[in-house]
């Protein structure tokens, strides 16, 4: 795809460059899978809405050639300090945790949302691409073949029409199309799926601004517990910028500018010396929690906020968005090499459940702020997060120990052949699957040769033999195998099969099924 060409047709149209846009866009591109991106707003989303990124998307992030650099312009969380009425406060440090060799990522990652996207549309410019904005979807027809999407070019300007009337309009004629285009989605409206769920009765303003008065050493919490007087105000790590976080009342105009913000300031914080100098970004919106209740139709699915709405509590909306992306695009991209379109309906079996999961986390952790409880523990980094009862989930026999088929695949350090130190997760690296043999050579594969897409490692636990040496043991203790275990892990990371030696025919059969066929 090239960022100036419209007309035409490609295999995928997205709509919607936000993260789960963008995520989907970077699996496809490094596939080689001709796509567009269309974005209605005229401009990338410049507000720091989404912040946090969980260890389970650190991961991810690794994987398509993110992380690092997010790293450098983001920070960890700062403590959490409760300014009393008498001028005392009081502090609570996020719970941290250790990497272990399994999961090297163990805390969240604080980067605002637009520098999060605007990292990622380097990362696709890298590959050659770019979203287009200012195009505004205005219907979708579908067929046996494919979609044609009636796109307005030009949306989204200031003042400007935003659904077509008045504007150019182009045709795009593509395979499959994706819709990622947030809360208000026209994809799913077009479809007529359903979005039920319920308005959690919170009002909340949040705003990015600068200030003065407020060191950046802390997340300064006002008033925990009232729901008409808390104030949070967090300093965003890579930026001068501070985001404010207040509930105000379900009904009314809120003054989202310095005058209204620094008023609202004076009367939570009860000082006079915090003053609020500019503000870049600000938003006042009614939290819901709802999920649609069809991911797919025909050839149309949706990824992200199209798809599930909740509180921002626990940190889960933007993680859970690009997770759907990086699901679906590995699937998007077997199906167009040959693989039965019956894989694609595994996506909203796998992660409709997850997103149904979440809602309910981010809920009850918004009832707990309520009551000014922002713990947090183990379940907001997503590490757990699994598809057990996934078709795509194979295991010859049954296991009684270790990972199971449909879990996460942990990391591991090893050394390869020639001396050199390297981890799992740098071989899983690509939009490839990975089959690991433990203690069992190539040659016992027999009857399941090289593939596309697949890369074949032996694995020893220090004996003669391998591509790779299990030198500290930790291959063995993450996934607890028995010599001559097979263990296909899937292009994101989660483990799709475990067998023996005695099931490979089983394995060649699932393999088959998921879009690996032999040559």
């Amino acid at each position: 795809m090239n960022g100036s060409i419209l007309p035409g047709t490609t295999q995928v149209l997205i709509v919607g460059a936000g993260a789960a846009g963008l995520t989907l866009a970077i699996d496809l591109a490094r596939r080689g899978v001709d796509f567009q991106l269309i974005e209605q707003a005229s401009r990338p989303f410049h507000g720091s809405r989404g912040k946090g990124i969980q260890p389970r998307t650190q991961e991810v992030l690794e994987d398509l050639g993110l992380l690092d650099r997010l790293v450098a312009t983001g920070g960890p969380y700062p403590p959490q300090r409760h300014h009393a009425a008498d001028g005392s406060f009081a502090e609570t440090a996020f719970e941290t945790s250790p990497p272990t060799p399994a999961e090297p990522h163990q805390m969240a990652l604080m980067v605002p949302q637009f520098l999060t996207e605007a990292a990622m549309r380097e990362r696709l410019a890298e590959l050659g691409h770019a979203p287009r904005h200012g195009c505004a979807l205005v219907d979708v027809e579908q067929d046996e073949e494919g979609v044609t999407a009636r796109v307005a070019i030009g949306a989204g300007e200031t003042g400007g029409a935003t659904h077509g009337d008045g504007l150019r309009q182009e045709r795009i004629r593509a395979r499959y199309l994706v819709g990622a285009d947030g809360g208000r989605s026209d994809v799913r409206k077009q479809l007529g799926i359903d979005f039920p769920g319920r308005t959690l009765g919170v009002r909340a303003v949040v705003a990015d601004v600068t200030l003065s008065g407020l060191p950046r050493d802390a997340w300064h919490q006002f008033n925990d517990g009232s729901m008409e007087r808390q104030l949070a105000l967090c300093p965003l790590a890579g930026t001068a910028l501070f985001q404010l976080q207040a509930p105000v009342p379900l009904e009314g105009e809120i003054d989202l500018g310095i005058d209204g913000l620094n008023a609202m300031v004076r009367d939570r914080a009860g000082r006079d010396d915090i003053r609020i100098e500019s503000v870049s970004w600000a938003s006042a919106y009614n939290m819901n929690a709802r999920l649609a209740d069809r991911y797919r139709v025909g050839r149309v699915f949706l990824v992200g906020d199209a798809a599930h709405i909740h509180p921002p509590t626990g940190g889960q909306g933007l993680n859970t968005s690009v997770q759907d992306a990086y699901n679906l695009g590995w699937k998007l991209g077997a199906v167009l090499r040959g693989a039965p379109d019956s894989l694609l309906d595994t996506y909203e079996e796998e992660r409709r459940p997850v997103a149904e999961g979440m809602l309910k986390l981010s809920t009850r952790l918004l009832d707990a702020a309520k009551r000014g409880d922002n713990r947090r523990g183990r379940e907001v980094h997503q590490l757990d997060i699994g598809y057990p009862q996934s078709s795509l989930a194979l295991e010859a026999p049954a296991r009684e120990r270790g990972p199971q088929a449909g879990d996460r695949a942990p990391d591991a350090r090893l050394r390869g052949a020639a001396g050199q130190g390297t981890r799992l997760f740098e071989l899983f690296k690509g939009p490839y699957w990975t089959l690991l043999g433990y203690r069992a050579s190539r040659a016992s594969l027999g009857a399941v040769p090289a593939r596309a897409g697949l890369r074949i490692l032996s694995i020893s636990d220090g004996g003669d033999g391998g591509d790779h040496v299990d030198g500290q043991g930790d291959f063995r203790d993450a996934y607890a195998p028995q010599a001559g275990d097979w263990i296909l892990v899937r292009p994101d990371g989660y483990i799709a099969a475990i067998v023996s030696a005695a099931q490979l025919d089983a394995l060649e059969r699932f393999m088959n099924a998921c879009g690996l066929p032999p040559p």
